[in-house]
């Protein structure tokens, strides 16, 4: 399983770029140094000409791959749950317990991420961080409903819809999975934003274990209560 994971190519919606960036080494250059940008400028300062100059590449050859900044971050957003979702898949696979499954998921989703050496080119550490404070700006807009008919998150679905299903081998009656699923992708995003910006309103002290036992906690608990309810 490590050895496909290690081989594995990230599918990302075509509708979200030009050409692909992975079929060329300067493709790769504007994915690896827009992360490394974005995390250091925002999202807002962020522009492909101080990315062309970054990779000391005019801006012109950029628009070659991607539209535009929104359609770059898109991209970047999706590329990771795309890897977020094979590494659930990795950390479930051969556990026959939906309840472990689900807490193999969570420590998945809620840890603090390391690189991941099988894509040189991506820093996954960097690009959590992206995706926890800019990926709300992907959806938080006024094209949400077309861009959402056109495919672009996907990956993010593909992710829910995964912890939909061990969410139902839990407890088969509950009859919010995706809401339940879709709140702890979220939720972790938003606590782990809090104990960088905002600590005094979340109690996980920037600790991974706290975090991810809050979410076990509370994920269970609920399923639980749905089976009560039941």
């Amino acid at each position: 399983m490590r050895e496909l994971l290690g081989n594995l190519k990230i599918q990302i919606p075509e509708q979200l770029y030009v050409k692909d960036p992975d079929s060329s080494d300067l493709g790769r250059r504007i994915v690896e140094h827009s992360i490394i940008l974005i995390d250091e400028l925002g999202f807002e300062c962020f522009t492909f000409k101080k990315l062309g100059a970054a990779i000391g590449s005019p801006e012109s050859t950029i628009y070659r791959y991607f539209e535009n900044k929104h359609k770059l971050l898109l991209y970047l957003i999706s590329w990771y749950w795309a890897w977020l979702e094979y590494k659930v898949a990795f950390a479930t696979a051969n556990v026959s317990s939906y309840e472990d499954q689900l807490k193999n998921s969570i420590g998945v989703i809620c840890e603090t991420v390391k690189q991941d050496q099988n894509f040189s080119h991506v820093n996954e550490e960097i690009l959590q961080r992206i995706v926890i404070s800019e990926s709300s700006k992907t959806f938080l807009t006024k094209e949400i409903d077309q861009e959402n008919k056109n495919g672009y998150f996907r990956n993010y679905k593909n992710l829910i819809e995964r912890l939909v299903q061990i969410i139902g081998g839990i407890n088969p009656s509950f009859k919010q999975p995706r809401t339940l699923a879709s709140t702890l992708l979220e939720s972790n995003h938003l606590q782990k934003f809090f104990g960088v910006h905002m600590p005094s309103i979340t109690d996980i002290e920037m600790k991974d274990e706290n975090l991810i036992y809050f979410m076990e906690t509370l994920t269970l608990s609920i399923l639980s209560h749905g089976t009560k309810r039941s």
